[in-house]
């Protein structure tokens, strides 16, 4: 199995484009939110950590949103990043057949995910792309994006482990051109 591994800033359409590759997508951000929804034992140790901010089941964004700072951020990383590694773990076998799987981690190369032999694509964007849309996502908070992002290695440094790279400014044909010529190479 051949690991395509998106990297790239908030906002710069990792997502997008793990879709656009069509093949089986590991999302780590809607595993948090279904660990947040579903599992008992993390609330438990969010509640023990947080007893002020997460007193109810399941866990809200606004629970979530309400601790966020550089300290409790890297606390709540330590108890939430196990349950996605193991769901990601699950993720592989269950697709270990698949000639290719897209992963989109966004703390990827900060947590030590990737693999020796995994294809890392940067997902490059303009800066007034990616402003407009975390304003649209009607959630905008730049504290909020500051705290996130303190938790990323600088994208020029995680640029540079990367052996493709993906500009996402110019519409979904343009993407679409650009994955072509990456399978192309992987001879898919």
């Amino acid at each position: 199995m051949i690991r395509i591994c998106l990297v790239g800033e908030i906002a710069s359409g990792k997502t997008y484009v793990a879709n656009c590759f069509g093949y089986p997508i590991f999302n780590a951000d809607k595993e948090v939110i279904k660990i947040y929804k579903k599992n008992r034992k993390c609330f438990n140790q969010l509640k023990k950590k947080f007893p002020k901010n997460i007193n109810y089941f399941p866990i809200k964004k606004s629970q979530i949103k309400k601790i966020l700072n550089k300290q409790n951020i890297k606390t709540l990383s330590k108890i939430v990043h196990p349950y996605v590694r193991k769901e990601l773990s699950k993720f592989l076998k269950k697709n270990k057949k698949k000639k290719f799987v897209t992963l989109d981690i966004p703390l990827l190369v900060e947590n030590k995910l990737y693999k020796k032999n995994d294809i890392l694509v940067n997902v490059k964007t303009k800066k007034k792309i990616i402003i407009r849309r975390l304003k649209n996502r009607g959630n905008y908070n730049k504290k909020l994006i500051k705290i996130l992002k303190s938790q990323q290695i600088n994208i020029k440094k995680k640029s540079k482990l990367c052996d493709f790279t993906i500009e996402n400014n110019l519409g979904r044909n343009n993407i679409l051109k650009q994955i072509k010529k990456i399978k192309i190479k992987l001879n898919d």
